[in-house]
């Protein structure tokens, strides 16, 4: 739960402080977009890395690494100035994408009998995290007097403080057989997981970097703008436990697809170009709905695979692959919005996305697994299964 917590605090603080580091850093619109991309780039980097790590230090020991570079790269962003934040944003970034890989594999080893559960649970404690970092940011800031690199640089001590208390989990690990990405890369299943993965992460990876600053054009302060942007964060932590929870207990989960990211536009619509009235009830059904969406993300990745390896393997290519296609989400956002000077493409282009990801969700809620072994002979009357050809294709 300590190591969720810090997965992201280095995203969420960037949006509500991004007006007063382009004020003082002269950082323009692009750049603003292109800062709000990297980390979602970067993590879709972390997790091709994820393999090669289990295979020579098994995944204890990297989760402990992964939270020692996010711990690293928060600090490098203290220094100030845009190199240390671009280079301490990537490298937290790949930090927190080790963790992300990881964590799914870990909850189908060691809770089998209570999947949804155990990602739900640390689910919601990471979105507490992103809700502390939202919400945070700007009082911190100015409590601390040192401007925007002080309060993201503070984000550092609770990681260094998670990867310390994980030490005595990381002693026990061992390296482990890796995945076999090449079987993933052929089913099907898994890629219709890995779309629905990029897709809502795309979703929320525009509200962490835009929503505090669309909120600021409709005439928020950057304290209140940010307020909402934690609220809406917060509300994810039991939107994402009570989704995967209910959701895992039903062998399909479509129904949840459609209902959850349509949910989460139809909101977002409401709190972006709504009455101020319905702001808050909006912004607690955006928060839900987002939430939820991630919770569904990885309960697909924990049901949809076969066992542990297949569980790795899997977050692996649904989160790599999908956070790298979800990098585009926020930087076509912030490029409607300077090509516009407003915000009504690019809340077209949120709801589009969210359309998509329900479209591609129905072909991976299905109740199907999908495995990162070599598929299974299938035995037949007149051709034993042994003497099968190693690339017969196996039906699920």
């Amino acid at each position: 739960m300590l190591v969720a917590f810090n997965l992201r605090p280095a995203l969420s603080t960037i949006g509500p402080l991004l007006a007063t580091i382009r004020d003082s850093t002269g950082l323009s619109a692009g750049g603003a977009a292109i800062l709000t991309t990297l980390p979602v780039l970067c993590l879709g980097v972390a997790c091709a890395l994820a393999a090669p790590m289990i295979r020579r230090i098994g995944p204890d020991l990297s989760v402990l690494a992964g939270s020692t570079i996010l711990a690293a790269g928060l600090t490098v962003r203290g220094l100030g100035g845009l190199v240390p934040l671009f280079a301490g944003t990537a490298l937290a970034a790949i930090g927190i994408g080790l963790a992300n890989v990881l964590l799914p594999a870990l909850v189908k080893r060691d809770f089998p009998g209570s999947g949804g559960l155990m990602t739900g649970l640390y689910t919601m404690t990471l979105c507490l995290g992103a809700a502390a970092g939202a919400g945070a940011a700007v009082p911190v800031e100015h409590a601390l007097g040192g401007g925007w690199p002080s309060a993201l640089a503070v984000w550092s001590l609770p990681a260094l403080a998670a990867a310390l208390v994980w030490i005595p989990f990381a002693r026990r690990s061992v390296p482990t057989a890796a995945p076999s990405a090449g079987r993933l890369l052929r089913d099907p299943l898994a890629w219709w997981v890995t779309g629905f993965m990029g897709l809502q992460s795309s979703l929320a990876y525009i509200l962490f970097g835009w929503l505090p600053l669309l909120l600021q054009g409709r005439g928020l302060t950057a304290l209140d703008a940010g307020l909402y942007a934690s609220l809406v964060t917060l509300i994810q932590a039991p939107g994402a436990l009570l989704t995967a929870m209910l959701a895992a207990r039903r062998r399909d989960q479509r129904a949840w697809i459609v209902a959850i990211p349509g949910l989460t536009a139809a909101a977002f619509l409401v709190l972006a170009f709504g009455a101020a009235s319905l702001r808050i009830p909006a912004a607690c059904a955006l928060g839900f709905g987002i939430g939820g969406c991630f919770g569904l993300g990885l309960t697909l990745i924990v049901l949809r695979a076969a066992d542990a390896a297949s569980a790795a393997g899997l977050s692996a290519m649904a989160q790599g692959i999908g956070y790298t296609g979800a990098c585009l989400g926020p930087l076509a956002f912030g490029l409607a919005h300077e090509a516009t000077g407003g915000w009504g493409l690019a809340g077209a282009l949120f709801v589009s996305i969210a359309v998509i990801a329900i479209l591609v969700g129905m072909a991976a809620g299905r109740d199907r697994k999908v495995s990162a072994a070599e598929p299974d002979l299938r035995s037949d009357a007149s051709t034993p299964p042994p003497l099968r050809p190693a690339g017969s294709a196996g039906g699920r």
